[in-house]
């Protein structure tokens, strides 16, 4: 199968490639410094993109056999408890979650062009084309990534 670089994939890669280094010169001191009362140390906002990548996987890899696709969403916080994200090591988050993004911009890059507007209802989201969820999940990276490099 041809794979075509659609916009959100080149987004992943890109913003994998440029944040990588900075990602890895943080310490691991600085990953577990307490960012506030019920907020998440910096490796559990990483986990948070972790999760994400592994569930938005399964949705753009799924969303292409189905029209439209229906998928659950999934307790974020519960997720990152179950995974003990402040436990493990920040060089290994980092590396899992470059790694993990590569195989969820190769997932989105495989989707057929006709396929993109596919309606895909997630959890008690309303439904929209897989292509809106593909710059969502980009945004959102984005959005946690700031929050990781006091950005935002």
């Amino acid at each position: 199968m041809l794979v075509h670089a659609n916009e959100p994939a080149v987004e992943v890669r890109q913003e994998v490639h440029a944040t990588l280094p900075r990602l890895r010169a943080l310490s691991e001191a600085r990953a577990m410094e307490p960012r506030g009362d019920g907020k998440w140390v910096r490796k559990e906002i990483l986990g948070h993109l972790l999760d994400s990548a592994a569930n938005n996987h399964q949705r753009f890899v799924r969303a292409r056999f189905a029209d439209p696709f229906v998928w659950p969403g999934y307790d974020q916080n519960a997720w990152v408890a179950a995974h003990g994200y402040r436990g493990r090591s920040w060089t290994e988050l980092v590396e899992l979650w470059a790694g993990l993004n590569g195989q969820v911009a190769a997932a989105m890059a495989s989707v057929p062009a006709d396929r993109m507007t596919t309606a895909c209802a997630i959890g008690a989201d309303p439904p929209a084309p897989l292509e809106w969820w593909m710059r969502d999940y980009v945004r959102h990276m984005r959005h946690h990534l700031a929050q990781i490099l006091d950005e935002g």
